[in-house]
């Protein structure tokens, strides 16, 4: 196939804005699934997690024939904290697909991979979905547009964009509002119309970026990749070189596949423009070079974004440890962390003195607790520390922390509330637009320490209508300490089941996070406090039996349904001096230190030194 009938784009859109779907029916209609197939809706986000929460955390490859043409589709994640992710696939791709919602217009989100797509120079289609949607207002959006693009310093060209309208769920599309057809086709038209065929030299030595790596537990590595220059073959010898440590060595290709709708599909050869996927390099890291070994030149490695947030994983050592978890050693937890980071860039590992200690930094929360669920549900346990933020220390010796840029749009009634709790959290407002019936946008600057355990305060204050999402905005001088939470915990004094009566006593000292006939150890957190201080409760207390029993003073206990916290609370909610322990099965929070004596000893110590 020439390269004037191949078209390689990506899809850059903001959570929930349809982009999964999208893709759906581009393969429905170009004839991927048989008519009489059975398919899963959005089947693009193939982890569970990403089907439960709905987003897409890795980036995906599939590949629609559309008429001769072949249309290369790579799906981007939304989430500025997969920044690493989003960069290196910009590399494989000629064009953007730009997905806005109808209704919300741009978002924050998509500004990040947007502006990223527009540096690069890839060639952008917008393609304004959900306009069936009620209070749809794509005009507008379109007019929003516009301004988002003016406003990233797109060019000239790139400002001249082409529109196509459309409802994926509905599986239709047109280039104007009032000629929308029952068909893709105006979506597949403009990308062969708008989007540039690759410009590669087919006849050159050899040259293949590696810009993602897949894990295959029959083929082992694999890695994804744009051939640049050249043709590569099956059983062919080539050099890798390049990435990060130019570590040069020969190396055979023993398979070769590219993508056939959502399957891999084997193939003897391929040349420049393709996207491959290439197997038999056990070694492989991201940003490497496969070249002719008679003319070995890496392709330049891209910076991938720093982390800005760490944790501790550590073995758990709690007096329930290894009940729930299949996999809970020092060498389960280091071997599973150590091959996260061959496939999750933006990603890294550091040992510690301890040898049951990890520290794992990465790109914010939300980059570490997806790391932390997935682990838990391939059945491995263990304990994890609170999130804190890596600062850096500037040329001059002034320290530096990560500065992100939070956009909250919340009704109009619940402004004040959200600004006087980010005031306190050293936030700085930048921006402030009054949206379509009576909502606001507010942009702020606020250090990335200022975000820890804000979403679920956003929650509370705006009675769940607020919508918040950041995006990493730079190193800025440090702007002082942030008031840490002002509650302290309440914390088991023994280890057994709760019991209704117990907890009963306890509930009027502050908000419980189990029910009765829980099993709980000695140190475990089991609510939070009303006061600024940790208390040690007898949640497990049985009432005494006195051989005078009122009939029904027991059922009479009434209890307030406990508050059950997701893992993101929890990493939220812990102090420094708390962990949270994650099983298959639970998640617990608990004192580092499980024994109230042993506690008070160590607070004694930290007070006279």
């Amino acid at each position: 196939m020439s390269n004037e009938k191949l078209r390689n784009i990506a899809i850059i859109a903001h959570v929930d804005h349809g982009k999964t779907t999208l893709v759906d029916q581009l393969l429905r209609k170009s004839g991927v699934f048989r008519a009489n197939e059975q398919v899963q809706e959005r089947v693009m986000d193939s982890n569970d997690l990403e089907r439960e929460r709905g987003i897409t955390i890795l980036s995906k490859n599939t590949a629609v024939n559309y008429k001769d043409y072949r249309i290369n589709i790579v799906d981007t994640p939304g989430h500025a904290d997969f920044g690493g992710e989003v960069e290196r696939i910009l590399q494989m791709v000629d064009g953007v697909l730009l997905l806005v919602d109808a209704f919300e217009g741009c978002m924050p989100q998509t500004r990040f991979v947007l502006r990223k797509a527009l540096e690069l120079s890839k060639t952008p289609v917008v393609v304004v979905n959900k306009v069936d949607r009620d209070g749809a207002r794509p005009i507008e959006v379109v007019d929003e547009t516009l301004e988002l693009f003016m406003e990233l310093g797109a060019s000239a060209e790139q400002l001249d964009f082409p529109v196509v309208y459309a409802s994926a769920r509905n599986g239709c599309s047109g280039m104007e509002m009032d000629e929308i057809k029952d068909d893709m086709d105006a979506i597949f038209e403009t990308i062969i119309n708008t989007v540039p065929a690759p410009k590669c030299d087919e006849n050159g030595p050899l040259q293949l970026l590696f810009s993602a790596i897949d894990y295959d537990d029959y083929l082992g590595r694999i890695g994804i990749g744009r051939i640049v220059r050249g043709t590569i073959s099956r059983n062919e010898h080539v050099t890798i070189c390049g990435g990060s440590d130019n570590n040069e060595r020969t190396v055979k290709v023993s398979r070769l596949y590219r993508y056939e709708g959502l399957k891999r599909v084997e193939i003897e050869s391929a040349q420049a423009g393709e996207i491959v996927a290439v197997v038999g390099i056990s070694d492989l890291a991201i940003g490497e070079t496969a070249c002719d070994s008679e003319n070995i030149e890496p392709l330049p490695f891209i910076q991938i974004d720093e982390p800005t947030v760490s944790m501790m994983f550590m073995v758990n050592d709690s007096p329930f440890a290894g009940r729930e978890g299949k996999y809970v050693t020092s060498r389960n937890l280091r071997d599973r962390l150590f091959k996260e980071i061959e496939t999750n860039v933006s990603m890294r590992i550091e040992e510690t003195s301890s040898t049951d200690m990890f520290k794992v930094n990465g790109r914010g929360e939300l980059h570490l607790s997806i790391l932390i669920e997935t682990m838990r549900r391939q059945e491995y346990e263990f304990a994890v520390s609170r999130p804190k933020v890596i600062m850096k220390t500037s040329d001059d010796g002034k320290l530096l922390e990560p500065i992100e840029e939070l956009t909250i749009d919340v009704p109009q009634e619940y402004v004040g509330a959200v600004m006087e709790k980010l005031g306190t959290r050293k936030a700085e407002l930048l921006d402030m637009i009054s949206e379509a019936e009576g909502s606001s946008r507010l942009i702020f600057a606020i250090p990335a320490r200022g975000l820890m355990g804000y979403r679920s305060e956003l929650m509370t204050d705006t009675r769940g209508n607020g919508v918040m999402s950041h995006i990493f905005r730079g190193y800025e001088p440090y702007k002082g300490d942030i008031q840490e939470r002002t509650r302290g915990s309440l914390v088991s004094h023994e280890t057994g089941d709760t019991s209704s009566y117990g907890l009963f006593n306890t509930q009027e000292r502050g908000r419980l996070f189990v029910g009765p006939g829980v099993p709980v150890y000695e140190g475990q957190v089991v609510g939070e406090c009303s006061r600024n201080e940790d208390i040690v409760v007898n949640v497990c207390k049985k009432k005494h039996v006195t051989n005078m029993r009122a009939s029904g003073s027991d059922e009479a206990l009434r209890l307030t349904p406990p508050t059950i916290l997701s893992l993101e609370q929890c990493l939220e909610f812990i102090a420094d001096d708390e962990l949270v322990e994650v099983t298959p099965k639970n998640i617990r929070m608990r004192k580092r230190i499980l024994r109230k004596e042993l506690r008070m000893k160590q607070s004694a110590h930290h007070t006279e030194e």
